[in-house]
């Protein structure tokens, strides 16, 4: 079993989209992130305070999903033993802004990308921020996004996977959803402090390697308030929300970005999960009827792929 925190944070995803001009024009114009390089048919896009190179990965392909998701590793050290116990990836040469990685599936084929050197962002003379303990100004741009959150992926075997996180990456789980029958139908868990870094959940068609979604944290509640306003004026799908969640008590907004993935906005405040002796927390079939915190129903789509069609 990996020691508890070998794996660091998540790094960045990479994201495939069949309309590459329309999604960049979403991440950048309305989310806020910045351009930081291409390479073919990628663009590498930042969060403002990411500390790294890029958070996400945008790449043009045929149809929607995630191609990867990265991980940093805490150390050398913590790499080579995340490495030992998941036998039967393999090894990728040094990336841009990444040393070398070690690539491995989870149980349902989602990419897994484990790497330890890394690159840190110096920021530009045009967006160089006046605080020294910040990596780079303040867009005020969109929504203006602080950080990539989480990633939530669809699985057709949620406890497998979460052992896979657990086992193979040292992740505890925090929260979870038990239907009534026994069965494991969501599992939030983290690798830090912070109270979830991956979820997977049910797929119910049976199909693997798909992806729920991704989320980007917000500085504030009203930041998503102002994003979906924006995403209004841009024609952009609003699934759901603003609204929050029972589980995590996450304020959140559901949107799809033009290639068709759902994209999350979510503000976790301040909670964090900082006892050692954390118990697991359990959410009911019942308690999962009533819905969000404040009584909004949680859609099909929540637990589905539920993709509606996305305006042009």
């Amino acid at each position: 079993m990996a020691p508890r925190h070998d794996v660091a944070h998540l790094g960045h995803v990479e994201l495939l989209t069949p309309e590459p001009e329309r999604s960049l024009w979403f991440f950048t114009e309305l989310m806020g992130l910045t351009e930081n390089g291409r390479d073919g048919d990628s663009v590498f896009l930042r969060t403002w305070d990411d500390y790294e190179q890029y958070s996400l990965v945008l790449t043009a392909n045929d149809t929607s999903g995630i191609r990867r998701t990265a991980l940093r590793a805490s150390s050398r050290e913590a790499l080579d033993r995340l490495v030992s116990l998941n036998s039967g990836g393999r090894w990728l040469a040094a990336g841009a802004g990444i040393g070398p990685s070690y690539l491995c599936t989870d149980p349902d084929g989602h990419e897994i990308q484990l790497y330890w050197e890394t690159t840190w962002f110096e920021a530009p003379p045009e967006s160089r921020p006046s605080l020294k303990n910040q990596p780079q100004a303040y867009p005020g741009r969109g929504v203006s996004v602080r950080r990539l959150d989480h990633v939530n992926f669809l699985a057709v075997d949620v406890p497998a996977n979460g052992r896979f996180v657990s086992d193979g990456l040292g992740g505890e789980v925090t929260e979870q959803i038990v239907q009534d029958d026994g069965s494991v139908a969501a599992q939030w868990l983290h690798f830090g402090n912070k109270s979830y870094d991956i979820v997977y959940t049910n797929d119910w068609t049976g199909s693997t390697g798909r992806l729920h979604h991704i989320a980007f944290a917000t500085d504030t509640r009203e930041d998503i308030l102002r994003g979906a306003d924006i995403f209004l004026d841009n024609g952009v799908f609003i699934e759901t929300g603003p609204h929050k969640h029972a589980i995590q008590q996450t304020f959140f907004l559901y949107v799809y970005e033009p290639g068709g993935n759902r994209i999350e906005l979510c503000n976790p405040l301040t909670r964090l999960v900082l006892a050692p002796d954390w118990r697991p927390i359990s959410w009911t079939q019942d308690e999962r009827a009533k819905g969000q915190a404040w009584g909004l129903k949680t859609i099909e789509s929540f637990h589905t792929h539920g993709t509606p069609p996305v305006p042009s």
